[in-house]
């Protein structure tokens, strides 16, 4: 996925991430900012296809400069009438779009055919608790923004995003924009039937509860590019928060009691994108210390 600016900016909280071993993959996903882009050779099943789709994205900005890791197949520059108002230019590429709901079953799924045991959930007040419980010599630590609290690593803070989802009324492009303040982000990712809008970037905002207002700004906003998001039935309001810290955390560390905790966490918005080349970074560290 690319992110376009108008005019252009990255911010801070873009900026980083690991710089660990990237595999190669039949649909490459590339992040604006960062030194390596993972992504994983992986099979392919109809739940698969159904949750990966390569789409023909527009995006309104500067282009990427080269080196950036954001170069992507069939990326042009949009002819000046297909620019919107408002945005300073616009750029056309085929990246992949994913259904998250639906690729989180599949992983689920394909974990379970593995081997992995049922996900069982426990709530625990802090690191040292969760690796006495374990009764394992290793754990590995996925904690998201809970890792500000947690191991606790203050370096962990949460951007909070906001959706609107609603019926697609006929959208077959995702579109990303992003404008000169902080807050100033507009997206549309159409899935089927249904079509996700957004969004926000709200640093240090800890609340998971939709704001009125703030779906009708993003309603507005899509509207503005495509007049029949206006009338499109809402069908559910959505918040997450993305984990960010100035560098992904992805190490060992010895303690409590001689367990190996594996650290992996910090991605803020790439959790995707990076998701396949951490694991399997995470995979060795792993192994790693069974082997000692």
């Amino acid at each position: 996925m690319i992110a376009a600016t108008r005019p252009g900016r990255l911010k801070s909280h873009e900026r980083s991430a690991p710089a660990a071993r990237t595999s190669t993959s039949d649909t490459a996903v590339n992040v604006v900012g960062t030194r390596s882009a993972h992504t994983s050779s992986r099979p392919r099943s109809p739940r698969y296809d159904a949750a990966v789709r390569s789409e023909a994205a527009t995006t309104r900005g500067a282009r990427p400069e080269a080196g950036t890791g954001t170069d992507a197949p069939g990326l042009s520059a949009c002819e000046s009438s297909d620019v919107p108002a408002g945005y300073q230019s616009a750029w056309r590429l085929s990246a992949p779009l994913v259904a998250m709901p639906a690729y989180l079953d599949y992983l689920y799924e394909r974990y379970l055919r593995a081997g992995g045991q049922p996900v069982v959930l426990a709530s625990y007040p802090a690191l040292a608790d969760a690796a006495t419980g374990a009764g394992s010599p290793v754990l590995v630590n996925c904690p998201g923004t809970g890792a500000n609290q947690l191991v606790p690593d203050p370096d962990v803070i949460p951007v909070r995003g906001q959706v609107v989802v609603a019926r697609n009324p006929g959208i077959g492009e995702f579109f990303v924009g992003v404008g000169a303040d902080e807050d100033d982000l507009t997206y549309m990712f159409p899935h089927g039937e249904q079509i996700v809008l957004g969004g926000t970037e709200q640093p240090g905002n800890w609340s998971r509860d939709p704001d009125e207002a703030t779906a009708a700004r993003i309603i507005a906003a899509c509207a503005a590019l495509h007049p029949a998001i206006a009338g499109a039935p809402v069908l559910a309001h959505r918040v997450g928060l993305r984990p960010f810290r100035p560098a992904v955390r992805l190490e060992a560390e010895q303690s409590f009691a001689g367990i190996t905790i594996v650290h992996n966490y910090g991605h803020g918005g790439a959790g995707v994108t990076l998701s396949w080349g951490c694991a399997l970074d995470a995979a060795d560290l792993v192994l790693s210390a069974l082997a000692r």
